[in-house]
């Protein structure tokens, strides 16, 4: 779910003299493909320019031919290249590294897509973990006492129950809003897609996102789905993830905003748009 995209490619690449040395080499065309299509495969690893299966799995000289599409010894050759050239460092467990990586490239917005697929991770286990301690008390009600079965299932049903009480007035409050304020009282299919956001999302109390988001729609009078959706985007995508972050986020906007339209005069006062 929205992972990274893109890296970022310099226009005056081909300007550079290592670049320029390259070309006039045998295979010079095929060796400058493999060297994006190294900068892409770190880019998709987002690793901070380290280029691997796994952590622990290095790619081989024939794992990047299959990736690649491209002979083996041509692979060869343009490794042993771009190393002596300085561009890549393989170090002494074979993990290949393009050097200066944190100079070219968005590290920030990288490590912010890393962040978003960690906080994603880390919910999928929670309820993998919940998961599993049900699945468990359910194989210890063989050994456990009448009593004992009768208080844990009652315990269970009484969390459930909260759990599907205030899980009940989340949906409630957000549907209530939408009604409420003018986006489509039948639109039915916008309502699920959004109250989708309260299982599907990074924020932590995602009720409390989507009710300031859909806020934010009224105020400007954008009272449609693909505008609340942008709003909640842009959220995740700048990992701000519960709403003390966005308010701070906004009343930092706020301040730069009003203090890039303020101007000063030769007479010494200042004067605000």
């Amino acid at each position: 779910m929205r992972d990274l995209k893109w890296i970022k490619l310099d226009i005056s690449m081909f300007e550079d003299e290592k670049i320029k040395l390259i070309e006039q080499m045998p295979e010079s065309d095929t060796i400058l493909i493999i060297w994006v299509k190294l900068l892409a495969q770190a880019g998709k690893t987002n690793a901070n320019g380290y280029i691997y299966l796994n952590e622990n799995i290095p790619y081989t000289e024939e794992m990047l031919a299959t990736i690649f599409g491209r002979p083996v010894n041509t692979v060869r050759l343009a490794l042993k290249t771009l190393r002596e050239f300085g561009m890549i460092h393989i170090d002494e467990d074979s993990f290949i590294h393009i050097s200066n990586w944190e100079k070219h490239q968005n590290v920030e917005g990288m490590d912010r897509a890393r962040k978003l697929n960690a906080e994603r991770n880390k919910r999928y286990r929670k309820r993998k973990k919940k998961q599993k301690l049900l699945e468990k008390k359910s194989r210890d009600v063989s050994v456990t006492s009448r009593d004992g079965i009768e208080e844990e299932q009652e315990e269970e049903g009484r969390k459930k129950k909260e759990d599907k009480e205030q899980e009940q007035q989340h949906t409630s409050e957000i549907i209530q809003f939408w009604d409420d304020n003018g986006f489509g009282l039948n639109n039915i299919q916008a309502k699920k897609q959004l109250l989708s956001w309260l299982e599907n999302s990074p924020f932590r109390h995602p009720e409390k996102i989507i009710l300031k988001a859909l806020n934010i729609a009224c105020k400007n009078n954008k009272r449609r789905l693909n505008y609340i959706e942008g709003i909640l985007r842009n959220w995740e995508n700048q990992s701000l993830l519960t709403l003390e972050e966005i308010e701070n986020n906004e009343m930092k906007h706020y301040k730069s905003n009003k203090h890039e339209n303020t101007i000063s005069t030769d007479d010494g006062y200042n004067y605000g748009f």
